[in-house]
């Protein structure tokens, strides 16, 4: 038997869109909110940027985006699609790895093809989800607006995303630091940094982005990591290993032995999951980078299938991942799909607990799938009835690290379009 249920959707960037998308095509009754004036989440460029450079002060003026306006994709569009919607060329960006406005140009495609603007709410911030007996009181206000309003639904699924709340590394000694200091979330564009001396703290993709943005005008870029596991080396950037203290004289120390003084310190050091909005009496947590307890990722087992996550793994492509996280939960909200007891699903994530505490692994990196995303994905594939996914999509990545390491300033530039375009399929 068919159900369709009432769903508030939270965040309407790429999980929040395709998670709408899904429900409605299991014609759930659906209500999109988001706090922007459009859809596409972190996509959306916004030039401002917090009043405390650090993102620390709670009374702070928070800004949602944390693009800078010369951002390049780091992934070729084959890997920021959908199954069933490409991310094809166009004329205003024809490239493969395009500009970030032309990603953001795509999800408003997406939502216009698939209805799911006409069901979201912008410029609409969700200020509290409340269990009460068996249903979810989401309370909300728009901008503009001094009345909160509240809504009755069935179930909520929560897609705000993980890359707004910046993490900031703690390190001996900061009380000396007389320069400045910033969080990559506030990084926009290179020109402060003309001729001083930059140390970037972390080298993920962040980290990589902002020391080519500013090597042009840096007097010198320096580099601090726990390790280079891609082998991506520019020229002209020192390396470090992490930085070990500030000393009283202002200079840094690198655990390697070496030191400097510098200008400014920029933190590419990731962010928190956050959810503020959530009261649910700790039914789920979040403890440093886990997210929890959740079966398979999505669902709270003392609260399933009324509450579920999109798209909050890490270190992996995420439309794909989205897409196939939705398609499962909408299909089990519409009773396609049975999960299992609560005392199963939790069993479940107890023994992937058990087994990371046997490997020497935190929880904290429950949800960083790697090397087990095949077969996360898969499995998933599987339950939602779709073909075996194609091996393309690992490859891919694989030749963009590869070719990340051999060219890094140019990979995006020379890439082999004819024969990945020749393997491809949709």
């Amino acid at each position: 038997m068919h159900r369709s249920v009432k769903v508030a959707v939270i965040g309407a960037g790429v999980s929040g869109l395709v998670a709408a998308r899904e429900l409605l095509r299991e014609r759930h009754d659906v209500v999109v909110y988001d706090q922007n004036d459009s859809v596409g989440g972190n996509w959306i460029y916004d030039p401002r940027t917090e009043s405390d450079p650090l993102s620390l002060d709670p009374n702070r003026e928070t800004v949602h985006s944390s693009l800078h306006v010369s951002l390049r994709t780091n992934l070729p569009r084959a890997l920021m699609s959908f199954t069933d919607y490409p991310f094809v060329r166009t004329e205003s960006d024809p490239r493969t790895f395009p500009r970030r406005d032309e990603v953001l140009r795509f999800l408003n495609r997406f939502a216009d093809e698939f209805g799911v603007r006409e069901v979201t709410r912008l410029k609409t911030r969700v200020s509290r989800v409340e269990r009460v007996k068996d249903e979810w009181v989401v309370e909300s206000m728009t901008r503009g607006s001094e009345s909160v309003s509240r809504e009755v639904f069935e179930a909520v699924v929560v897609c705000s995303g993980h890359n707004s709340v910046p993490r900031v590394a703690e390190i001996d000694g900061i009380e000396n630091w007389r320069g400045y200091q910033m969080h990559s979330h506030n990084y926009r564009a290179p020109g402060r940094f003309q001729d001083q001396i930059v140390v970037i703290v972390g080298y993920g993709a962040s980290a990589f982005d902002i020391a080519v943005d500013i090597l042009p005008l840096a007097k010198e870029v320096h580099v601090a990591t726990k390790d280079n596991r891609f082998g991506v080396i520019l020229n002209d950037v020192r390396y470090h290993s992490m930085i070990k203290c500030v000393n009283k004289d202002g200079s840094i120390s690198f655990q390697d032995g070496s030191s400097i003084f510098a200008n400014t310190i920029i933190y590419c050091t990731g962010y928190k999951y956050h959810f503020p909005f959530l009261d649910i009496n700790g039914i789920v947590t979040v403890e440093d980078k886990c997210v929890g307890p959740l079966y398979k990722h999505i669902f709270a087992p003392a609260l399933a299938p009324s509450l579920s996550f999109i798209g909050i793994v890490t270190k992996e492509p995420i439309f794909l991942m989205a897409e196939l996280q939705s398609k499962w939960m909408a299909r089990v909200l519409s009773g396609k799909i049975l999960l299992p007891t609560e005392d199963m699903m939790m069993k479940s994530i107890e023994d992937i607990y058990h087994e990371m505490e046997e490997n020497g692994l935190p929880k904290t990196c429950s949800l960083s799938l790697r090397p087990l995303q095949a077969e996360y994905k898969h499995w998933l594939a599987t339950q939602i009835g779709l073909p075996p996914l194609g091996e393309w999509r690992e490859k891919l990545l694989s030749e963009i690290f590869k070719k990340l390491g051999e060219l890094p300033l140019t990979y995006r530039d020379q890439w082999d379009d004819t024969y990945w375009d020749s393997i491809i399929q949709f």
